[in-house]
């Protein structure tokens, strides 16, 4: 349902295949002495989940894990300051009072 529907290609019309192969093959120098890098495999298309792999998934939830963590640890942070907070509050109101 949500995967891309790609045109087909052509089928390839008959082609012309001769016989007989000639006895010597020239060969030719390159144009150039530089080393050409390989021209790129061409793409295949993919799945929304063909690139993930075992590391993958595992650095994801090691990731979560430990912001998981972190937001645990500033929520009880917050908390144990809210409450020392309202404690200091109270002695000092205490205090106001005699």
């Amino acid at each position: 349902m949500f995967r891309p529907k790609y045109p087909e290609a052509p089928t390839p019309s008959i082609v012309h295949v001769p016989t007989a192969v000639p006895a010597a093959q020239h060969q030719h120098a390159p144009a150039c002495s530089c080393q050409h890098a390989p021209a790129p495999a061409p793409a295949r298309p993919a799945g929304v989940l063909s690139g993930l792999n075992a590391g993958t998934v595992g650095a994801v939830v090691t990731v979560g894990i430990v912001l998981t963590a972190l937001l645990a640890a500033v929520a009880v942070t917050a908390v144990s300051v809210a409450v020392a907070a309202v404690v200091m509050r109270s002695l000092l109101a205490s205090q106001r009072r005699r």
